[in-house]
């Protein structure tokens, strides 16, 4: 690994031993396009991988995953709406094959699961929200059940504009953070 800057002290700082984590040390040995295209799948904006891509290399699974989060917290509204771009909805069949639509269905699972009574209910309240706020309704979905969506989807509702970006904005951060970590969990 080559040298990197430190910008907090402003001289070159030799790399330390190799991370236990192979994880880790996988992320941390990837091309700088290899990196941006494994990050991109975790939160598509150009800023926060690219934010990532300079703070390498990562000492831990801690180090890589604190900077994710502190640069996904600083999400603008012009990123979130970037950034949906790329998601399902809740309940639709991601397109594709690939790792990320994997994600997205096993992200899913247990929605896809529930009854046909919530998910139709659902739907509805999905039309709704995309009326109210001019975008698809994205939540962490990972581990929650229908009806536990639909109950946060109708409280979210009552939000208004900028309160729900900010709402999404951290949805994506909480998205982004479990992906990174199923990114690391791929060595």
């Amino acid at each position: 690994m080559s040298e990197r800057p430190d910008p907090a002290r402003g001289t070159d700082t030799a790399p330390g031993p190799a991370p236990a984590d192979p994880g880790v040390r996988r992320v941390n040995a990837l091309s700088d396009d290899g990196f941006r295209a494994e990050f991109a799948r975790c939160l598509d904006v150009d800023r926060w991988v690219e934010a990532l891509l300079a703070a390498r290399p990562f000492a831990d699974r801690a180090a890589l995953l604190a900077a994710a989060d502190e640069h996904a917290r600083a999400l603008t509204a012009e990123e979130v709406d970037a950034a949906l771009a790329r998601h399902p909805r809740i309940g639709e069949r991601p397109a594709g094959g690939g790792t990320e639509s994997a994600w997205s269905r096993g992200e899913q699972a247990a929605f896809a699961g529930g009854t046909a009574d919530v998910q139709r209910a659902f739907a509805e309240g999905q039309a709704a929200y995309e009326r109210r706020f001019g975008r698809i309704y994205l939540v962490c979905a990972s581990g929650r059940t229908d009806r536990e969506l639909l109950a946060d989807l109708r409280k979210r509702m009552d939000n208004d504009p900028d309160t729900e970006t900010r709402v999404v904005a951290a949805e994506l951060r909480r998205i982004a953070l479990l992906r990174t970590g199923k990114v690391l969990d791929t060595a």
